[in-house]
């Protein structure tokens, strides 16, 4: 447990008498303007599903006075429509947090240059692919290693996001105080990643695509979020790298609700699928690497251990680390930790990902916070200078 939120028990008790229910008759939901509901510098005005939220200044709040009589929140879904909506005036800034994606901010601002205020505040956004470890060809360890290291990640970075976006080598951010630097690395090295192929038996090439001795193919589907221009291209990339060593690989993409409403939750990919974790500092992966959290139909899908990991040693790190308090002991369950991870690579770690936040001139005192929380936490600070 991360934290809690405390609210009146009259709002929303009755509600979680039957708590399997719960999602779908909380007053967060039912009545989202409620009052009792939040204590902060703005209430909740105005809200409509898939439009807007109007928050309005609170008039019991104990802190500093916020600025701004009303700000509304929109949510346009489409980035072209959203750079649209900024440059016209229809909207004064794009939040990092749901925006533009780090290329199209990257062309934002040579386009408009001087014209706002773009700051790329990298945070705890982790990209990475996971791999599942159902499939024959992912259970090989080697096959895994050979994967990363036939990927040159440094280059990605640098070619499609000009450096902004750090690599990543466990899911723990440099950030994190409990991140081990000494850990397993795996640099750009497709020598290397040939001959872990060659040895896991992957060694006959017909056509420039490896084969085993029974014929199969090295071949392996990759998925996303279809229209996610990022990953479209990072897509891109990993296919030519990877054919480069003989696999091949088929880009198979969905739209957002079905690859997350089912295909990723339901473990319904064969392959690898790319996306993003977020995650706060010290934040315990349980539920992504705990092998009682592996989805599957006997448990109607519980769990986000989408890869099927299995690892005894890792089910009593996660389980001892939540309840450890001493905090030395703490860090070295921790450094453990990311060199199994490091080491039997469930997971292909990417970059962490840099959100784009483009304000307007006159805004002051917004402050990106690089975790977990939006940007709208210190919004108590928002001021308008020189307008």
């Amino acid at each position: 447990i991360n934290g809690f939120e405390l609210i009146p028990a009259h709002i929303d008790e009755i509600n979680f008498t039957d708590p399997v229910a719960y999602k779908n008759r909380t007053v967060f939901d039912t009545n989202t303007t409620n009052e009792g509901l939040y204590f902060g510098p703005y209430l909740i005005a105005d809200v409509e599903n898939g439009a807007h939220v109007v928050l309005e200044p609170n008039p019991t709040w104990w802190g500093k006075k916020p600025a701004f009589k009303r700000i509304i929140v929109r949510v346009i879904p489409n980035t072209a429509a959203l750079e649209a909506n900024l440059l016209s005036g229809n909207i004064d800034m794009i939040a990092g947090e749901l925006g533009l994606s780090i290329d199209q901010a990257l062309a934002f601002e040579k386009r408009q240059r001087g014209k706002f205020n773009i700051t790329y505040k990298p945070g705890l956004v982790y990209e990475h692919l996971d791999l599942n470890l159902d499939n024959p060809i992912l259970k090989d360890i080697r096959v895994r290693r050979a994967l990363i290291l036939g990927i040159d990640r440094g280059a990605i970075s640098k070619k499609l996001f000009a450096d902004r976006q750090p690599v990543a080598h466990t899911s723990v951010n440099p950030l994190d105080w409990v991140y081990a630097g000494d850990i397993q690395k795996y640099p750009y090295d497709p020598i290397k990643a040939a001959r872990l192929l060659n040895e896991a038996g992957w060694s006959v090439k017909k056509r420039g695509i490896r084969h085993n001795n029974k014929g199969e193919p090295l071949r392996l589907d990759l998925m996303t979020t279809a229209g996610n221009r990022s990953r479209e291209l990072v897509e891109q990339v990993l296919q030519s790298q990877w054919k480069r060593l003989g696999i091949d690989i088929r880009i198979r993409n969905e739209p957002a609700r079905v690859f997350f409403g089912q295909t990723v939750t339901e473990r319904k990919f064969t392959g690898l699928i790319m996306y993003a974790w977020i995650s706060a500092p010290e934040s315990v992966p349980r539920t992504t690497l705990h092998s009682a959290h592996i989805p599957h139909q006997d448990n109607n899908f519980a769990g986000q251990n989408y890869t099927g990991f299995r690892n005894a040693e890792m089910d009593e790190l996660l389980e001892s680390i939540e309840v450890e308090l001493n905090r030395p002991k703490r860090k070295q369950m921790w450094r453990r930790l990311q060199e199994i991870y490091a080491t039997e690579l469930p997971v292909i770690p990417l970059y962490f990902r840099a959100n784009p936040y483009i304000l307007p001139k006159w805004l002051r005192g917004l402050e990106p916070t690089g975790h977990q929380n939006p940007s709208t936490l210190w919004v108590e600070d928002w001021r308008v200078e020189g307008r």
